[in-house]
């Protein structure tokens, strides 16, 4: 018999049980394929971690990332659990995980043994404009954006919708089934927010509904919002997601470089471990 020990952690949180839930399982090396998508679908997190040994000289490990549909190539909230999760044992102030789009470097803070914020540099999305968002619109029951509808690609893609309040966003009842026709990306609705910004991601797609936290959608937005002038290049911006799941979750990105060339793309927050496991089969 097999056994297989995974970690429960709490990301964009610095609170348990909030934020958005994810598990790690810190050493994948005798299970294959088929059997990790089975593991991420009996767990029904929004993603599931298998840490490998790293295949490039300037990681530290090598992770897969699955939904309980699929593998990602990255996302933003498996990759600083799992740096929180490895952090510990590594003892290092940057920690490098190899993933489908390359190498993530994660910068970790820590008050004495404890860390406390972690600091993604994520891949520069591509970008494009979607074509014909109406579709987008009828599915997510709005009239339309007040920014231009784009898509931004890092792995996953993600298609962004500005509504008018953060009441608008927090009333949104998507129909799920027309989404999934809709688009096959994340489909990202935000409104200002005091001094944040309220987002909620829907990607039925990647057998998402709604997600508590969306670390791979956080960038872009901020990448969308300097390059429409919302915010400054290099501001950093909070984010509030996952309250209408009543899983609360605070993250934090900043784009730096300009309209014409994005030069880096940063999100931040914190995670807790909150339990540990472990599969026998």
């Amino acid at each position: 018999m097999r056994r297989f020990r995974y970690v429960v952690a709490d990301v964009f949180t610095d609170v348990p049980l909030a934020g958005n839930q994810l598990a790690v399982f810190t050493d994948g090396r005798d299970l294959d394929s088929l059997t990790m998508q089975t593991l991420a679908r009996e767990l029904n997190l929004s993603e599931t971690v298998f840490v490998l040994p790293a295949t490039v000289e300037d990681a530290d490990v090598r992770i897969r990332i699955f939904t309980p549909a699929l593998e990602l190539p990255f996302a933003g909230h498996p990759v600083l659990g799992t740096a929180f999760v490895l952090g510990g044992p590594l003892s290092k102030i940057v920690i490098r995980l190899e993933t489908g789009a390359g190498v993530v470097p994660v910068e970790l803070e820590r008050e004495g043994p404890r860390i406390v914020f972690g600091r993604m540099e994520q891949p520069i999305p591509k970008i494009e404009p979607v074509a014909n968002p109406e579709p987008i619109f009828g599915a997510l029951g709005v009239s339309g954006s007040e920014l231009p509808v784009e898509r931004y690609d890092l792995g996953p893609g993600h298609v962004y919708v500005e509504l008018g309040s953060a009441e608008d966003v927090a009333a949104l009842q998507p129909d799920f089934a027309a989404l999934a026709r809709a688009t096959s990306d994340g489909a990202n609705c935000f409104a200002r927010e005091g001094d944040g910004w309220k987002t909620r991601m829907f990607a039925p797609n990647q057998g998402v509904a709604e997600d508590p936290a969306t670390g791979s959608a956080a960038g872009p937005l901020a990448v969308h919002l300097a390059r429409h002038g919302r915010i400054e290049w290099g501001e950093r911006i909070r984010i509030s997601q996952g309250v209408e799941l009543k899983r609360p979750s605070t993250l934090y990105a900043e784009a730096h470089g300009s309209a014409d060339r994005v030069e880096g793309v940063f999100v931040g927050g914190s995670a807790v471990a909150v339990a540990r496991g472990q599969f026998s089969f």
